[in-house]
């Protein structure tokens, strides 16, 4: 499935991290666990957000050529996330991951969608000993365990989905406009 963004349009327009992007150098299951937490909780009904695993930072901006991953990896990346989306945030959440090539190298996008069953939380430490959950939001361009007046906003969402990322039950197949999907994905320039 391509993603409704053009990557490399992204990287060329001098993003800087915010509440929808965040970079990281390379895999780290436990702060990618916590972003993503705090994606799928979307405390601003923003639309989640993109870790653009691969590209390091400097001030909130990425650093081209990107770090890029072993492409050996990216498999053995892709179970792990789906063995932290089970066992290590509740309730249970995936991302959509792909892989995508900038400048020769290899980047792992994770599209973090808001959650349909917020809020979520995810395990403090994956260290064996480690049982302790937390929640996490967004602020800016940091991921931060939500407490006091942010937990209280967090729960006062619980399963309720901004209204254009709900799933219409009654929706047939013959519902959906092919034409209108393709024009959006040209005009974002998804590939």
């Amino acid at each position: 499935m391509p993603l409704p963004i053009n990557i490399h349009d992204l990287l060329r327009g001098k993003p800087v991290e915010w509440e929808r992007l965040e970079f990281k150098e390379g895999w780290n299951p436990e702060a990618v666990l916590h972003t993503l937490c705090a994606f799928a909780n979307d405390l601003h009904n923003l639309g989640g957000g993109y870790i653009l695993i691969g590209i390091a930072e400097d001030n909130g901006r990425p650093v081209l050529p990107p770090v890029g991953l072993d492409p050996a990896r990216i498999d053995a990346i892709q179970k792990e996330l789906l063995n932290l989306g089970f066992n290590a945030i509740m309730p249970y959440y995936h991302p959509i991951a792909v892989p995508v090539e900038v400048a020769g190298r290899q980047v792992l996008v994770l599209w973090a969608l808001g959650g349909p069953t917020r809020p979520y939380k995810a395990r403090i430490s994956l260290s064996k000993d480690s049982k302790e959950y937390a929640y996490y939001i967004r602020k800016h361009s940091s991921t931060l365990r939500a407490r006091g007046a942010d937990e209280t906003e967090l729960m006062s969402l619980a399963a309720t989905v901004p209204f254009d990322d709900r799933f219409n039950q009654q929706a047939k197949v013959d519902d959906l406009s092919r034409e209108l999907m393709q024009d959006y994905l040209q005009q974002v320039g998804s590939d």
